[in-house]
């Protein structure tokens, strides 16, 4: 009977008295403040699991994962493709090979890494196929002097499917007129928009057309991998290098993205530890919230101790009181977390088109992630939920102890 009772009267305290509005006020605010506290934490989390998912799928997906490098061009490379596929932990590969310069087209200039892809093979290896806005990869052929240019890279040139553009590289031949760069005249067969810094750099090419460019013919330069296990990359390169001659030589996304991965995992455990402060003072609110609480009802609690109420029941009462504050801020802010997580993307996206500004343009993706993990809301709920009932402890212990004489004295 006791237990029910202790229910009720906790949650009937939750208001103060109408003389005193502003117990009610704080007890409001702390529950306010958690439910913020709580909703920042979900959607900041969101944000961070978003930017690793585009690093893992966009960013991974369009340089190499692994790449096998020789010190001279390699021949036969479609027997090194099936040893390399036939090797443990190796998805699928191809050939590449690569080269540097600069790209020219209506008097603009811009860096550019120029690859040299077999079009047949690259869809295995990469999601570049999947972002091609105009043209397609199969228009890259042997002797076209194709080229396919990142949208970002496009746009800066000034060109669209059809111009052309000039390679400069970044060797000088001599001629009767002096020393003068080599350049190499490309047509544009495509672009592709991956959404990421790698759509202002990279442009595409066919491997012949690379070959000739480096003086090696139809040979390649190495292979780029695409592995099932992106953590494991280092063993799987390891396995393979034992099956190939030692002029082979490995490396892997860790060298070329890794700082921006683990980046990317320290800002999300750093940024995780500060906002779990703010839901700890948030939560901790409360414990301030129900002392004044338990001023006020002082000569409340007198009265129910001399109808029999024990020291045990008036601590539930307050514990009542200090949990169904924590949880009613826990789930809104839980609820709110989960809105802001789905819907972040898009208010940053209507921000940019209101303001007429580009937020993210200095980052390795061009738009807000977002990727909501029920795990994250899940601790992060537990989490709030257990610091404020863990904050109502002292208040309700002190509630119990209040002596009714004592209490009475003053009234």
């Amino acid at each position: 009977m006791y237990k029910p009772l202790s229910v009720f009267i906790g949650l009937r305290y939750t208001r103060a008295r109408r003389r005193d509005q502003f117990i009610s006020f704080m007890s409001l605010s702390s529950m306010i403040g958690l439910m913020l506290g709580v909703a920042v934490l979900i959607t900041v989390l969101s944000v961070m699991n978003g930017f690793d998912r585009e690093l893992k799928q966009r960013i991974l997906g369009m340089v190499s994962q692994s790449t096998i490098h020789a010190t001279e061009p390699v021949q036969n490379w479609r027997k090194l493709v099936q040893i390399a596929e036939a090797s443990p932990g190796v998805t699928a590969a191809a050939p590449m090979s690569q080269v540097q310069g600069m790209l020219t087209a209506n008097g603009q200039v811009n860096g550019a890494v120029i690859t040299g892809i077999a079009p047949e093979f690259e869809a295995k290896v990469s999601i570049l196929p999947d972002f091609m806005t105009q043209g397609q990869m199969s228009d890259l052929t042997d002797g076209s002097y194709g080229i396919v240019l990142g949208q970002q890279l496009a746009d800066v040139l000034g060109v669209r499917m059809g111009d052309s553009v000039t390679l400069v590289l970044p060797e000088a031949t001599l001629s009767a007129a002096g020393v003068i760069p080599r350049f190499k005249r490309f047509n544009v067969v495509g672009v592709f928009k991956v959404g990421a810094e790698v759509d202002g750099i990279l442009a595409y090419v066919h491997y012949a057309d690379a070959g000739r460019l480096l003086r090696i013919g139809d040979r390649v330069q190495g292979l780029r991998l695409k592995v099932d296990d992106l953590f494991a990359v280092r063993a799987t390169n390891e396995r393979l290098l034992a099956t190939l001659p030692p002029y082979f030589y490995a490396s892997d996304w860790t060298q070329t993205q890794g700082s921006l991965f683990n980046a990317i995992k320290m800002e999300k455990a750093m940024m995780s530890l500060l906002l779990l402060l703010i839901v700890a003072v948030a939560a901790f609110n409360i414990v301030s919230s129900l002392v004044m609480v338990v001023n006020d009802k002082k000569s409340d609690i007198a009265i129910l101790r001399t109808l029999g109420a024990t020291p045990g029941m008036i601590q539930r009462i307050f514990l009542v009181q200090g949990t169904a504050v924590g949880l009613g801020g826990t789930i809104a802010g839980v609820g709110l977390g989960i809105l802001l997580s789905l819907t972040v993307s898009d208010i940053a996206a209507g921000y940019e088109r209101l303001m007429n500004v580009r937020l993210f343009d200095a980052y390795f993706v061009n738009y807000l992630p977002t990727q909501l993990d029920w795990f994250d809301v899940t601790w992060v709920g537990l989490t709030a939920f257990i610091l404020s009932f863990l904050a109502t402890i002292y208040p309700a212990r002190q509630a119990g102890r209040i002596q009714p004489a004592e209490a009475l004295r003053h009234e």
